[in-house]
């Protein structure tokens, strides 16, 4: 009989839950104002900018739960990134996704009590939470205090630039959220990585 492993604490099944339903909220109003034109916009125009701008605050205050959770709680280990055999591991892991899944071979690096994520994983994390998810942050700030944003960068338009960085975080983190969701069914079960949001335990 295989043990349970208790992975995720309370704070951060809140922390994922809120984070999840602000992104999606994020999601559809930031394609609503990116298609948006004076025909047709799917979400009303002001509705879209307000709903955007509150969400996109209060993900960032969610995120500052997550980063302190990380920096004063066991979770934090999860996230280091060793350089030793870090490329062989990381290919491993690849060639298992891209081969070994689909002929039932058994996962080169499985979830351990000390082992959370798998190499490739943790380092899609790392680029989602603690690089691409800062820049989405940063510069959705700017475009809400534009009066911050340098006017001119190498002749041209600051906000036009700032605006460009956020949409294309943006859309880092949606197609990060769409493989994320793809691996969360490849777990024992289609639906046991989702479970574990509830009640904790892999």
């Amino acid at each position: 009989m295989e043990s349970k492993l208790y992975l995720y604490p309370v704070w951060l099944r809140i922390w994922h839950i809120i984070n999840a339903v602000l992104f999606l909220v994020l999601i559809a109003t930031g394609l609503s104002l990116q298609y948006a034109s004076v025909d047709y916009s799917f979400i009303d125009f002001e509705i879209a900018v307000s709903t955007h701008n509150i969400a996109g605050v209060a993900i960032t205050i969610a995120y500052f739960m997550f980063v302190f959770g990380n920096l004063f709680t066991k979770n934090g280990k999860f996230y280091k990134i060793k350089r030793k055999g870090f490329f062989s591991d990381l290919f491993t892991q690849i060639k298992y996704y891209s081969y070994g899944i689909f002929v039932h071979q058994k996962t080169p690096f499985p979830v351990t009590a000390k082992r959370k994520f798998n190499p490739l994983q943790k380092v899609s994390y790392v680029g989602a939470m603690y690089f691409l998810f800062p820049i989405m942050i940063l510069s959705g700030l700017a475009l809400i205090f534009p009066e911050f944003i340098v006017p001119n960068v190498f002749g041209f338009s600051g906000i036009h630039l700032t605006g460009l960085v956020h949409i294309i975080s943006g859309f880092g983190l949606s197609i990060f959220l769409c493989i994320h969701l793809y691996f969360c069914t490849i777990g024992k079960t289609p639906t046991s990585n989702f479970k574990s949001m509830i009640d904790g335990y892999h």
